[in-house]
C-alpha cells in the first residue's frame, strides 16, 4: 500500500515526540559538538560574525556556537515548540541567541544581513517540489552579505539506495518503541512512523517525504540560487557507530559563496 503523505506535514511534525524520535542525533551532545568542528573548519568564520541558523530547530547548532564564544547567531524554524525548547536552553546556558519563527522561503529578514548562513540537519527536501527548495536557497541568497557563504548539509541520496531497508525500528529507553515503513521511488523517499508506548500505546502515526538529492543536483539547484565556488562533499559520517539512523547519517555538506559584487 502506498504510504500518503500530507504535503504540510512538516508543519506538525517537529515536536516533542520527534526530540524523543530522533534523539540519537537532534539532541546528542557529541554529534552536535562533531558537526560544530566541521562547521568552523569548513567557513571562514569568526566570533563576531552574524550566522542565520535556518531551519534550526531547537538551535543546537547556534547554541553550541554561543558557547564557543559565537555572539551574533539567529534561529529561525518553523516549529514554535522547538524555538521555545532553544529559548530555555539559552537561558539556561546563558548564551545569546535570537531564535525569530518563520517560513525558509520567506524568512522577512533583512537582505544584506548575514556572513554565514546554516541549512542543517537534512532540512532541504521537505516541501512538494524541487522548485520550493530553491526558493529557500534563494532567501539564503537574499539575506546574505556580498561575499558571504552558506553550507547546506543533506542526506545522501546515493547511500539511502544503496543501503534502503523498507522496514526499521528502535528502541527509545525501557518503554517506547519507534517504527518506520519506508517507500523509495526515483528521487523521494516516503515514509510512515509509529510511535508506540508500552504504558500509553501509540503516540504518533504520521507520514512524511523527503526528497533526496545527489552532487550534481544540488550544484545545479546551488548555481541556480545565485552562488558561485560550488563545493560538494560526501562520506561524512555523523555517527561513529553502525545503525540505522534514518537519514541522520552519510551526509553532503555544501559549501558556496555570495558573490562580492552581488
Amino acid at each position: 500500500m502506498k504510504i500518503d503523505v500530507n504535503p504540510d506535514w512538516w508543519k506538525t511534525l517537529f515536536d516533542d515526540v520527534y526530540l524523543q524520535t530522533d534523539a540519537r542525533s537532534v539532541c546528542n551532545e557529541e554529534v552536535t559538538r562533531r558537526e560544530v568542528d566541521f562547521i568552523c573548519s569548513s567557513l571562514p568564520i569568526k566570533p563576531t560574525d552574524t550566522i542565520l541558523d535556518l531551519c534550526g530547530g531547537q538551535g543546537r547548532h547556534s547554541l553550541e556556537l554561543a558557547r564557543r564564544g559565537f555572539v551574533g547567531c539567529t534561529v529561525l524554524d518553523y516549529s514554535h515548540v522547538l524555538l521555545e525548547r532553544g529559548r530555555a536552553a539559552a537561558v539556561q546556558m546563558c548564551c545569546c541567541v535570537n531564535f525569530v519563527q518563520g517560513d525558509a522561503t520567506a524568512t522577512c529578514l533583512s537582505e544584506l544581513t548575514y556572513d554565514h548562513v546554516l541549512i542543517l540537519g537534512n532540512s532541504l527536501g521537505y516541501l512538494p517540489e524541487t522548485v520550493d527548495d530553491l526558493r529557500i536557497l534563494q532567501e539564503a541568497f537574499r539575506v546574505l552579505k556580498p561575499g558571504g557563504w552558506l553550507l547546506l548539509d543533506v542526506t545522501d541520496g546515493a547511500m539511502v539506495r544503496k543501503q534502503y531497508n523498507p522496514n526499521a525500528w528502535h528502541e527509545i529507553g525501557e518503554k517506547t518503541v519507534v517504527c518506520r515503513q519506508r517507500e523509495l521511488s526515483d528521487n523521494l523517499i516516503r515514509a510512515r512512523e509509529i510511535v508506540l508506548c508500552k504504558e500509553r500505546g501509540l503516540v504518533r502515526d504520521q507520514c512524511y517525504a523527503i526528497r533526496l538529492y545527489t552532487p550534481d543536483t544540488l550544484d545545479t539547484l546551488t548555481c541556480e540560487a545565485g552562488f558561485v565556488d560550488v563545493c560538494v562533499q560526501r562520506g561524512y559520517p555523523v555517527h561513529d557507530k553502525s545503525g540505522d539512523y534514518g537519514f541522520m547519517n552519510h551526509r553532503l555538506i555544501i559549501t558556496a559563496r555570495k558573490p562580492a559584487n552581488a
